[in-house]
């Protein structure tokens, strides 16, 4: 059974400035897409035909790496569009007590991924993530997920140069002020940490 590209959670204006419809034209339309497309035609006739797209992942680490990085594109994609809203949403008070305890407070967080998301070193992705009921700010690179690991994800913040150059240019610090300090989408956070098992790509 073949993977779909899941719809926008908003429309595809919905994110300006700080993300415009143009680049969410290229990065869900065409980026978003091939990966969905890449991934069905490896798992065609296979025994990943009609798995779960986590299990899929999971499957592929280390051993098909084609496939791993296309069904991990997959996922993180579609949980990036839902760590994202047209106005940042606000965290529960489990969430909000949990920030304080990790960060100070919910400026400490907003800092300090900025900070990890400037700091990363070409493509990758910067995390909130929760484990052992402490929330930490993980990395991964390039097409690297933690979908299928130790970590529950909370939300994800794309630093691929194809998520702001359109807008940015080369000023992915300007992306990540716009995105953390105006479409961070902690109601989503919140439900992830409140169900305290990873998202699933079936939910997108």
């Amino acid at each position: 059974m073949a993977f779909s590209l899941p719809a926008l959670p908003f429309a595809d204006t919905a994110l300006a400035p700080a993300v415009s419809a143009e680049t969410l034209s290229y990065h869900h339309g065409k980026h978003h897409q091939a990966y969905v497309d890449k991934m069905n035609a490896a798992i065609e006739g296979t025994d990943h035909d009609n798995a779960a797209l986590e299990d899929v992942v999971a499957a592929a680490r280390g051993s098909n790496q084609g496939l791993f990085n296309n069904a991990a594109q997959t996922w993180n994609h579609a949980f990036y569009w839902h760590s994202m809203a047209p106005e940042s949403t606000a965290a529960s008070d489990e969430l909000q007590t949990m920030i304080g305890d990790a960060f100070g407070s919910l400026d400490g967080l907003k800092e300090k991924l900025a900070e990890r998301g400037a700091g990363h070193f070409a493509s990758g992705w910067v995390w909130l993530a929760e484990k052992d009921g402490k929330l930490s700010i993980e990395e991964t690179h390039d097409g690297d997920t933690l979908a299928d690991s130790e970590f529950n994800p909370l939300l994800t913040i794309d630093v691929w140069e194809h998520a702001y150059y359109l807008d940015h240019q080369n000023k992915r610090p300007a992306y990540l002020d716009a995105v953390i300090n105006g479409k961070l989408n902690l109601a989503f956070a919140s439900e992830n940490l409140a169900r305290g098992t990873t998202w699933k790509f079936a939910d997108a």
